[in-house]
């Protein structure tokens, strides 16, 4: 679920000169050199480039986006702070986009409404960029996504809907089943699950808590 970036370090050739110089050490070369990486709260700016990447993931699997642009940018609107994007010089690579819910199990009206000042959060979709898949980087973003949540009072658990052949990476996440979901998309049918937010924010430097 779900932009080129490009991450090498340029090979950069030696040359002489007569007159002695300075020499910077290759560590502190390479660390320029390294992708930055940002993790912040996406806005309405970036919505285009998350509904693209969303398009791409999803489209091309099931043919429906979790959520519309519409949607998109009504959630950014509403409730940024229950967003999280990962950015890599600039680019963003992968992004997480939830909202508010009042209620114990998710219904069909949970798709598209956000409910503010609520203990729950509904993850609409977790979603990376074509060119970072198969690296880790969803696990990475999810696992910051519930420590950040952790961070924000009153929230207490987190709920999704998925397909079944990912109900094993949520379990390895900490999710737990809640059984078949009433919520269905075209013919397609899911499993909710639930994540605790029990317990304090694992202490981890720049975590923002």
């Amino acid at each position: 679920m779900m932009q080129q970036v490009s991450s090498g370090s340029p090979f950069l050739k030696p040359f002489f000169l007569k007159t002695p110089v300075s020499v910077v050490s290759p560590l502190r070369q390479r660390r320029h050199t390294l992708p930055a990486s940002e993790f912040r709260n996406l806005t309405s700016q970036d919505a285009i480039s998350v509904f693209e990447i969303e398009r791409e993931a999803f489209v091309s699997v099931s043919g429906e986006c979790p959520l519309t642009l519409d949607e998109v940018l009504s959630f950014l609107g509403q409730c940024p702070e229950l967003s999280l994007g990962w950015f890599e010089e600039g680019q963003l690579v992968a992004f997480i986009i939830g909202s508010g819910w009042d209620k114990e199990r998710l219904s069909q009206e949970a798709m598209t409404q956000h409910v503010p000042n609520t203990p729950t959060v509904h993850i609409h979709v977790l979603s990376v960029h074509r060119h970072c898949r198969q690296q880790g980087k969803g696990s990475v973003l999810l696992w910051r996504y519930l420590q950040y949540l952790r961070c924000i009072p009153g929230i207490r658990r987190a709920l999704l809907i998925c397909e079944d052949f990912l109900v094993p990476f949520y379990l390895k996440a900490g999710f737990k089943e809640k059984g078949a979901s009433a919520i269905t998309v075209s013919n397609m049918h899911f499993q909710e699950m639930e994540y605790s937010l029990g317990g304090q924010a694992y202490t981890r430097r720049n975590s923002g808590c």
